[in-house]
């Protein structure tokens, strides 16, 4: 039988067509074994272009999964996830941290399980108050913009523009960490960040204002550290009074009178 899947209306005919084929496939394969099915890459998000491939995740039983791979092919990737591995959250640092993007705004092709598996999915994305504090803090994410952010801004002051630009765009994936574990959101990959800014916007940072921010900063703007330094700083007095705590503050307070240097 063929599963009853929801298909996004964006999607074209010839892509509906292969989703269908592979669901049928899996059906046939893994029969009650087959959890469900997201979209994710391109496609998922309706920001496909005619070259995009369609990235298609496959949740099965434990026992199911233990038999197959990911499978790539010029026009389909196909993901297969254990049930554990869907469950299972990773930290920030390890292996398998980057993947948390995938499951962020996912269509649900297929769910079986009565709405875990969106759950499930939804979890990857987003971080618990904890997991904000862990990203900010004990990894450095702040303090370690900060840093960059003030070399840069040091070169710039000293005649020293090449080295000025590089610690500039060198803060820029510290400064995104920073943004949205703020926002309890796991960041997006590069090429989605313009798409989730203005489509799902971070609170404070508009999506113009800070995809702005980013251009002038790689280009060495010594100003745009110091617009986004004023920002960052009233995030984190913001974010700190919500975790009725005051670690974010006191770490950009730490840097002392260095911190002369983001002054206009």
């Amino acid at each position: 039988m063929s599963p009853d899947l929801t298909l996004p209306a964006w999607l074209t005919s010839e892509q509906r067509s292969t989703i269908g084929a592979l669901a049928e496939r899996n059906q046939a394969a893994h029969g009650d074994d087959l959890l469900g099915i997201l979209l994710s890459g391109s496609a998922g998000r309706n920001y496909a272009t005619p070259r995009s491939d369609l990235d298609v995740v496959v949740v099965l039983t434990d026992d199911a999964a233990a038999t197959r791979q990911t499978a790539h092919s010029p026009d389909v990737d196909e993901q297969v996830d254990s049930w554990s591995e869907l469950l299972d959250v990773p930290e920030f640092g390890t292996g398998d941290w980057w993947f948390r993007w995938t499951y962020a705004r996912a269509p649900v092709l297929l769910d079986r399980t009565g709405g875990e598996l969106a759950a499930a999915a939804q979890r990857q994305a987003l971080l618990t108050p904890d997991e904000a504090d862990a990203v900010l803090i004990d990894h450095d994410r702040l303090d370690g913009w900060v840093n960059f952010a003030y070399r840069a801004l040091k070169n710039d002051r000293d005649g020293r523009p090449l080295e000025a630009r590089l610690d500039a765009a060198e803060s820029v994936p510290w400064l995104l960490d920073v943004v949205f574990a703020i926002a309890g959101r796991v960041r997006p990959y590069n090429k989605y960040l313009p798409w989730e800014l203005r489509h799902h916007p971070v609170e404070g940072w508009p999506a113009d204002d800070l995809l702005g921010l980013l251009d002038r900063t790689l280009a060495g703007d010594a100003g745009a550290l110091r617009e986004t330094f004023t920002r960052v700083r009233a995030a984190c007095a913001a974010y700190d009074e919500r975790r009725g705590h005051a670690r974010t503050t006191e770490m950009i307070d730490g840097w002392g009178t260095e911190l002369g240097v983001f002054a206009p």
